[in-house]
């Protein structure tokens, strides 16, 4: 039980993290040697660009400073023992809003809803759980009219 909290916990520091833009803290959850793999949307849905190693990690993130702001709701948490001691496995279903301004207006904003799923895996370290391994899959997108959003900086 302490390991699915401490799993939990994790996967929603990790959401947390890029929402608020610490990058820095963001990759402390990867291991030295952690992938983590994303989709090219709208043209792949599936994990298809691999990023290895926390530098390579932080990089990829922080392409979520493209867009005005995001917001990661944590819907659904399985998680499984792994194949090797102090390892485990987890799905983790995610919505993902980001905000966007429309490249032809810039007073039109939307949301590109991405429902996706983390496949992960995760190492006992001595700084506590840690991603070694994470593949993005986005099942749906959808865009949205937004109204108004908070500023970044409120």
């Amino acid at each position: 039980m302490t390991d699915r909290a401490a799993l939990s916990d994790l996967v929603h520091r990790y959401a947390a993290n890029v929402d608020d833009r610490q990058f820095d803290s963001v990759t402390a959850l990867f291991t030295a040697t952690a992938e983590l793999t994303l989709p090219d949307p709208p043209t792949s849905l599936q994990p298809s660009h691999s990023h290895r190693g926390q530098q390579a990690i932080a990089a990829a993130v922080a392409a979520v400073t493209r867009v005005v702001r995001t917001q990661h709701a944590i819907v659904g948490e399985v998680y499984d023992e792994g194949p090797r001691p102090a390892s485990a496995r987890g799905r983790i279903a995610c919505i993902a809003h980001h905000w966007t301004q429309r490249a032809s207006d810039a007073d039109e904003m939307v949301d590109v809803v991405w429902h996706l799923r983390y496949d992960d895996e995760y190492e006992a370290t001595e700084a506590g759980w840690r991603i070694s391994r994470r593949a993005l899959t986005i099942n749906a997108i959808e865009t949205l009219p937004v109204r108004r959003v908070l500023p970044r900086d409120s």
